[in-house]
């Protein structure tokens, strides 16, 4: 791993990663955490679910749903065409052909700039594996509220598993590196400012790619001041994750409470 890819082998991977793949010819990757024994848990959207704009959202939300042919559905995952929300899949069905990839924690300002894609590394650093585990099969059998492609996707969730962290803006785009990354550049591209600080197209470029860079900074969950350290109890009892109505610190550790006795999984 590196700068230019984070691309690894399976060998390599340990519970607790944070793992990704690219759908659509890079337009989109897909998240996910390996949780051992060749599974991996994730959050969907629900296959058949696109908004019906034609447009690239179609696409994003599709690339995000669980996919399998249907004639020929996997033997150990069975069908999961039509499951939504936090699922189990195998590492082939999550990667659904595409390679693996691994998400980077803890890295530094000039690392976290030298990737030109968001959605890869973050400068926020992780929990132990076991808090990672916990918070993601807590959540598969809670839930993660509902999918939202900006505010509360796939990305978003394996950052919450990682981290416990939680966005606290109504202007938040969530945690995840990637739609942060694709409003800074809508943001870059139609500032008006940079009609008036240069007259070249080398410059605008060079500008507008300074201002795509500060952005994506910016809004990275280890920069940002409007987040909070949330237990996984608490914010499965919220029953909302993108504006969840409670408090916190994130310099407080997250506490431990007791798993509830009923296993039965929320609708």
């Amino acid at each position: 791993m590196g700068v230019f890819s984070n691309k690894i082998d399976r060998e390599q991977l340990k519970p607790g990663d944070h793992i990704y793949s690219w759908r659509q010819a890079y337009i989109y990757a897909h998240h996910g955490i390996y949780v051992g024994d060749g599974m991996v848990t994730h959050f969907t959207r629900g296959a058949g679910q696109e908004i019906g704009t034609g447009t690239v959202l179609d696409r994003l939300l599709v690339s995000s749903s669980p996919a399998h042919d249907l004639d020929n559905p996997c033997p150990k995952c069975g069908d999961l065409s039509k499951n939504e929300g936090v699922i189990s899949s195998c590492l082939d069905c999550f990667l659904y052909g595409g390679e693996l990839y691994l998400f980077e924690y803890g890295v530094s300002a000039a690392f976290f700039l030298a990737k030109p894609r968001g959605g890869t590394c973050t400068l926020a650093a992780s929990d132990p594996p076991e808090d990672v585990l916990r918070r993601a099969s807590f959540l598969l059998e809670k839930g993660f509220g509902g999918y939202n492609i900006f505010k509360n996707n796939c990305e978003d969730f394996a950052i919450y598993c990682k981290t416990g962290l939680l966005v606290f803006t109504n202007l938040s785009v969530g945690r995840s590196g990637q739609a942060a990354s694709y409003l800074a550049a809508a943001s870059a591209v139609v500032s008006t400012p940079l009609r008036f600080m240069t007259t070249s197209m080398s410059g605008l470029a060079a500008v507008g790619y300074g201002m795509y860079c500060v952005s994506r900074l910016v809004s990275d969950i280890g920069v940002r001041r409007d987040v909070s350290k949330i237990p996984v109890e608490t914010l499965v009892a919220s029953h909302s994750v993108s504006e969840p109505e409670m408090t916190g610190n994130i310099n407080e550790p997250e506490k431990t409470a007791e798993m509830p006795k009923d296993t039965a999984k929320n609708d």
